[in-house]
């Protein structure tokens, strides 16, 4: 089963549009940076998706710090492509933000993509 923490301001809504699409394999919780920091950090999660108004600073700024650069991204205002999601997952990206006003378009992206990793 794959782990997915959201937080953010609209960590509530990304793990219900998340859990609406019923996909097999991902469990999804609503999360605070910090513990989501440190669950990842002890391989309790598989992956986090933050969420603030610009998708560019805190909704990855705790995350950032403690998981470091190389296993974080964000998409700041501007909306990924499958292939790109993809790809990032390839590179070992495990943490992801974006700006809440796009949750409905990426959080259903990421979470496909995700999945199809198994």
């Amino acid at each position: 089963m794959t782990k997915i923490l959201t937080g953010g301001v609209g960590k509530t809504e990304v793990a219900r549009t998340v859990s609406d699409l019923g996909l097999d394999g991902l469990t999804i919780t609503a999360s605070s940076d910090m513990d989501a920091a440190m669950k990842l950090r002890a391989g309790q999660a598989d992956y986090y998706l933050g969420t603030c108004h610009t998708g560019a600073g805190a909704s990855l700024g705790v995350l950032l710090g403690l998981v470091g650069a190389a296993k974080c991204h964000t998409f700041g205002r501007s909306v990924p492509t499958e292939e790109q999601i993809t790809a990032l997952l390839a590179e070992g990206k495990t943490v992801f933000g974006f700006a809440i006003d796009q949750i409905d378009v990426i959080a259903p992206l990421m979470a496909r993509a995700i999945a199809a990793r198994g």
